[in-house]
């Protein structure tokens, strides 16, 4: 409904604009991720953006699933979308193909320079680390952020279980295994794992880990996946916090996000879950905005991510989404602390001052747990390698049982085109007659 919405919507603006000559200046196209973002915040954006600038502005949002989806459609120029949302790697993958614009806030007053006031130095520093050449700070703005780690069902796994990455190959959790398909969330945590000696040594570090697309590597991981294979049971998109919520499940190789999601909603039902960062170290992700090369309405999409940098606006928008935002504001944090809670140490997000924050720290993790998590990379090229490596361990996986019922299906399916094929020139001869 929302993307039948978003047709008739820009349609409609489109028909507009031509009706008076100016193709795109009082419309923002906006691409983002499905359930991003709060509900009403579209159209307080477009009140408040007339209210400052005195121009009226229509968005035809627009959603997506996958991050390879919406490159596709700005690398070849096919989409004139004035502000998108992609993830760390893409973010460092259209920086470095030139598909960024720079971002420029000099039209925008410094009392409503929300983006300026209220940086964290923790996503200014990180964000330097995804090109060392150009900085990404200059082309990219924070939204929302968290950590990969482990979903778990106290009452069947023990913390000292799921304090290791290599609980997955575990053989007492044969089939409980839920794992994201997300080929680059889980090799880095699993290659962490597998090099904790390495790391121990000081031979590599973990941010150069993040690069390593080796052949060694990649047939290390593979072969810890193909040997956890028994375990698992489902490669999923977004069910397994679900499947989880209802016991399905015992372990989910999952986002932070979705492990706050998934602890409500089991908690609603009865059932308990936690969230860890097992101790050799993890990865933090990001989503941000930025505009792309064949944006239309630069002016309005700079006014729409600093709105969106607006305190009440980000925490909304992580009210509502169940993420976490990248918002320096100490409002933010603020509107998240419960005097129940234990005690945790953000100052490398807010500063000195937040150095005994009562949050939930599957929220905003501790300081310690960030020091052992690195931002994941761009492999380039090589990303192909990753994604064979992915689809051997994903079609590994079946059991003889599995072959069984793929052979019994294909047997069925011959047997009733045969039937239909047979029933088909039936007919044919009783025309001919």
């Amino acid at each position: 409904m929302k993307k039948l919405v978003s047709v008739f919507a820009l349609a409609a603006c489109l028909l507009s604009a031509l009706s008076c000559g100016s193709p795109r200046d009082n419309v923002l196209k906006v691409y983002n991720w499905s359930d991003y973002i709060g509900e009403g915040i579209i159209e307080e954006f477009e009140e408040w953006y007339e209210e400052k600038t005195g121009e009226k502005i229509t968005v035809v949002y627009q959603t997506f699933d996958i991050n390879e989806t919406m490159l596709s459609k700005i690398e070849k120029g096919h989409e004139d979308y004035d502000v998108v949302c992609p993830s760390d790697y893409i973010i460092e993958r259209m920086l470095n193909n030139g598909l960024l614009i720079p971002l420029d806030f000099a039209s925008i007053p410094d009392s409503l320079n929300y983006i300026a006031n209220n940086k964290s130095p923790y996503i200014q520093n990180i964000f330097r680390d995804i090109n060392p050449d150009i900085d990404a700070n200059d082309y990219s703005v924070a939204y929302m952020w968290g950590t990969t780690g482990l979903i778990y069902n106290p009452k069947y796994v023990t913390a000292e279980e799921v304090s290791t990455w290599g609980v997955i190959a575990n053989p007492k959790f044969k089939d409980q295994v839920l794992i994201k398909d997300a080929p680059r969330d889980v090799y880095a945590p699993v290659l962490i794992y597998l090099k904790q000696k390495e790391l121990q040594e000081g031979s590599v570090t973990l941010q150069e880990l993040m690069y390593d697309s080796s052949d060694a590597s990649i047939a290390a991981v593979e072969a810890f996946l193909k040997s956890a294979k028994e375990n698992v049971l489902g490669w999923e998109a977004d069910f397994g916090k679900d499947q989880m919520t209802k016991e399905r499940g015992v372990i989910s190789l999952n986002w932070s996000g979705d492990a706050v999601w998934a602890i409500e909603e089991a908690a609603s039902v009865g059932v308990p879950l936690e969230y860890v960062v097992p101790e050799e170290g993890s990865t933090v992700w990001f989503d941000g905005w930025v505009i792309p090369k064949y944006a239309k309405n630069v002016k309005a999409a700079t006014w729409f991510i600093d709105f969106m940098c607006r305190p009440d606006i980000a925490i909304r928008n992580m009210d509502e989404t169940g993420y976490v935002s990248a918002n320096g504001a100490w409002e933010v944090v603020e509107s998240q602390i419960d005097e129940e809670l234990e005690p945790v140490d953000l100052t490398y997000f807010f500063g000195p001052s937040a150095d005994s924050v009562r949050v939930d720290p599957v929220l905003y993790p501790d300081k310690a747990v960030i020091e052992r998590c690195a931002l994941e990379h761009d492999w380039g090229q090589d990303t192909d390698k990753l994604l064979a490596m992915w689809a051997r361990v994903k079609g590994d996986n079946a059991t003889s049982f599995t072959y069984v019922i793929l052979i019994v299906a294909v047997l069925a399916l011959a047997l009733i085109a045969w039937l239909g094929s047979r029933s088909k020139r039936n007919r044919n001869r009783r025309r001919r007659k």
